[in-house]
Order: C-alpha cells, then sequence, then structure tokens
C-alpha cells in the first residue's frame, strides 16, 4: 500500500540573514544557501533573524524573529494588531518610504515587464494615511468558545479571522465600531450564519452596512437591527444571495449614500456595493491629475474605457466636447446615466461592453477619438488596446491598480503601436500595505 508523503517540518530555530531588496508584496528578500528567501517584516539593508514559515521547491517563506541592524526607515508600527492582522504589510516602514518603495516598484516593473522607461516621473499622490478608508469587506465568524462574534480582517497568512478591537486605516465610524458590531450580531438567531459584512462610509452623514445572511433573519432579528440604524447612523442592508439580492433592511429610511467632486460641481450617488474608490481624498487628487494630463480642450471627443459610475466621465464632460464611457457591468452603466442626470451632464454616453470580448460591431468603437482614457481591473487592458489602431487617439492616460499589467500594456503600446511613454507615477491610495496605484501617459510621436 502506497503511502503519501508527509511534509518536512520546518526548521524551529532562528536563522541569520541579509535583506537584499524588497518584493512585489512588500516582503524583504534574502538569499539563504543560494535561494531566494522572502521575509515577512524585514525591510532591505537590514540584518535579521527569521523563523520560517514555508518552505517551497523553489522559494522560502519567513516571518522576522530579531533586528540586529535596522533600517533608518524602520518605524514602530501603529496598530497594536500589526503582525497578526493582514489586513497591512508596511506599518513597519515609514510612510515616505513606502511611497519611495512602490514609485521604485513600479519604474521595476515597467522596465523588467514592459520594457519600456518614462521620460518623466510624476510626484506621487498622497494624503493621510489613518483612516482613509471608507469602504471595506470585513470577514465575519461566531466564535462559541469565546462567546464573541468577530468582525475585521483575516490573520496574515492564515484562515483565521484577527480578533480585532479596532483598525486605524478605517474611517473611524468603521474602523472605532468592531466590537459593537459583533456585539450586535451575536444576539441574532443567525449569528454563525452570518461571513461577511461590507461597508461603506459616503460624505456628510452617509454609512451602510451590508449583510451578508445564508440563512432567514426571525422577526426578533430584524427588530433588533432596527433598533440599532438610529443608535450607530447605519444603514443596514441585507444580502440572502448574490450581488442583486441586496436591499435596505427598512426601505423608508435608506438615503443613497454619495461623494463630491466640488470643483467640478458633481454629486455622485451610489449604493454601497457598487464600485467606488476606497480612499475619497486620493480619489480627488487623481481626478485632477488625469484631467491635467489629458490636456483637454473644449473639441476633445473622449473615450472612457471602464467607466464604472462615472467618475472620471463627468469631470472630462464638464471641459470636452464629448466623452464616450463603456463599462461592463450593468448596474454601474445605471448609476453613470443617473449620476450624469442628476447633475446635469448632456454631453456623455454610457454602453455595456464585456472588453476582454472583441468589439468591432459595438457602435462606440468605429468612432474616432481625440485622447482615450483607461481605467481597468488588475487583469489590465490589453484586449482593447487593440482597438486603439482605428482610434488613433493623440494621447492615452492609463489608470491601474496592478503595475505588472500595466507593464505588459505599456510595452505594447510603445513598442508596437508607436506611443512614447511621456510620464507615470504612483498614488498611494492604499497606505501602509502593499497595494500599488499607478498612472501613465502615452503620446503620439
Amino acid at each position: 500500500m502506497s503511502r503519501r508523503p508527509t511534509s518536512k517540518p520546518l526548521p524551529t530555530q532562528p536563522v541569520n540573514a541579509a535583506i537584499t531588496s524588497f518584493a512585489h508584496d512588500g516582503r524583504g528578500v534574502a538569499h539563504v544557501n543560494g535561494k531566494a528567501t522572502f521575509i515577512h517584516g524585514a525591510l532591505p539593508g537590514e540584518e535579521v533573524d527569521f523563523v520560517y514559515t514555508g518552505i517551497h521547491r523553489d522559494y522560502d517563506e519567513g516571518r522576522v524573529d530579531a533586528v540586529h541592524l535596522a533600517s533608518p526607515d524602520r518605524v514602530e508600527p501603529h496598530c497594536a494588531h500589526y503582525g497578526i492582522c493582514g489586513g497591512c504589510s508596511l506599518q513597519h516602514l515609514g510612510t515616505e518610504a513606502q511611497v519611495a518603495a512602490k514609485q521604485a516598484l513600479l519604474l521595476d516593473q515597467l522596465q523588467r515587464i514592459g520594457k519600456v522607461e518614462a521620460a518623466s516621473l510624476l510626484p506621487p499622490l498622497t494624503c493621510q494615511v489613518w483612516g482613509y478608508r471608507q469602504k471595506a469587506r470585513l470577514s465575519v465568524k461566531y466564535v462559541a468558545k469565546k462567546g464573541r462574534v468577530l468582525v475585521g480582517f483575516r490573520e496574515r497568512a492564515s484562515p483565521l479571522l484577527a480578533a480585532l478591537d479596532y483598525c486605524p486605516v478605517l474611517h473611524p465610524d468603521m474602523g472605532t465600531r468592531l466590537l459593537e458590531l459583533g456585539d450586535v450580531l451575536i444576539k441574532l438567531s443567525v449569528r454563525d450564519r452570518i461571513p461577511q459584512l461590507e461597508v461603506a462610509i459616503g460624505e456628510a452623514e452617509g454609512r451602510a452596512v451590508i449583510i451578508r445572511l445564508l440563512a432567514e433573519l426571525t422577526e426578533e432579528d430584524r427588530e433588533i437591527l432596527r433598533a440599532y440604524e438610529p443608535a450607530s447612523g447605519f444603514t443596514i442592508y441585507l444580502q440572502r444571495q448574490g450581488p442583486d439580492s441586496v436591499q435596505p433592511l427598512s426601505p423608508e429610511k435608506a438615503p443613497p449614500l454619495f461623494y463630491s467632486l466640488p470643483d467640478h460641481d458633481l454629486r455622485f450617488e451610489f449604493l454601497p456595493n457598487d464600485f467606488t474608490q476606497v480612499n475619497f481624498q486620493i480619489n480627488r487628487l487623481m481626478v485632477e491629475r488625469v484631467l491635467a494630463l489629458l490636456d483637454l480642450q473644449p473639441s476633445d471627443k473622449l473615450l472612457d474605457l471602464y467607466c464604472g459610475l462615472g467618475n472620471f466621465t463627468l469631470p472630462m464632460a464638464r471641459q470636452a466636447q464629448h466623452v464616450t464611457g463603456v463599462e461592463g457591468s450593468k448596474v454601474s452603466v445605471e448609476r453613470a446615466r443617473h449620476n450624469a442626470r442628476l447633475n446635469g451632464v448632456g454631453n456623455v454616453e454610457f454602453h455595456v461592453a464585456d472588453l476582454a470580448t472583441p468589439q468591432d460591431k459595438s457602435p462606440w468603437s468605429q468612432s474616432r477619438y481625440d485622447k482615450v482614457l483607461l481605467d481597468p481591473s488588475r487583469a489590465g487592458a490589453f484586449e482593447i488596446l487593440q482597438y486603439m489602431k482605428n482610434w488613433q487617439p493623440a494621447r492615452v492616460v492609463y489608470v491601474s491598480c496592478n503595475p505588472s499589467t500595466l507593464a505588459r500594456d505599456a510595452g505594447y503600446l510603445v513598442n508596437e503601436l508607436g506611443y512614447r511613454l511621456t510620464a507615470a507615477g504612483i498614488m498611494d491610495m492604499f497606505p501602509h500595505t502593499s497595494h500599488v496605484e499607478s498612472l501613465a501617459v502615452f503620446e503620439k510621436w
């Protein structure tokens, strides 16, 4: 009878290592016995002792046990849960150094993957680094032995939920209420059938929480939640099935959330499960920079791909002749049209299209555009870039949440389509995490 091979036990004694660089996820990189080792909590230039957390064929993993030679950029983490909670990965690194590391990662990816270099570097967009996050999906777990319902993020490299008292990166209306939310949920008969919450904070007094349910609420459960709404200021939504099933607990008390772009006299209404940027301050800075980089003229006809609920479309329309927005989500397009009507913006049109599939028969794809804006998901925009030959825009601005797919697409724009990468830079949308948001500008030679 054959036996399945057993895993080799990890070494228990700390190992000394010199950290040479950063990995894309914010871990320090060392080479131990000729093998790349990714060490959580280590910074470039440091000498550390680490313990192994994983051994693989081509690389190993570890976490810092002791720091013998510290980087001048090392700081004391602000959050007492740091190192256990997996929500942040860079709190041990000073904020200016975090930004510099993200900028360096972007430039490295552009050069290594795309074989391109930016002619100039955009100054990074930054804002407050605590309490910035206005949207979050939080895990929920009823722990009978502790008599608690935990609300928060999972532990680092673990399926277990971290026992959080608070979270300083979440908006205070959210981050200071994790225990309070748990205390409400434990009163429900379905306390063990709630896998997650989705929380959204709008401007003014707008607060909403979606409770994902795997079982029906009793009427007593509903009364408990109804009593919590006015006490907390949250509007409660319930989700029994997929995203389309989200409904307010009390329809008569469910005003829409909103955020604004006051420099353009625009107000965007959204529901708590709509996609919006999680960092409203950076979003305002980002919109202004995108408009400046597009160098909009009154005669311009623009194409806004992956337009969402019109975050860029509507402010662009304030300065251009016409803007066409295209988005894969029907719900987002409906919201974009609503926001255009709400703000009296008439020189826009919106289309629903899967931009990862051929668009030869789409009327909007047959037009010519002076400039194009791209704001894709992490998968990038490679498929739709094939149509640039038809549109022939003089300028392309690319907003990215994944530097590796941006680099791939930049390589195609420059090396295949004849554009020049005139500028690139990062936006620190998610301080204290390794997430990199960036901007790149391409001009026709």
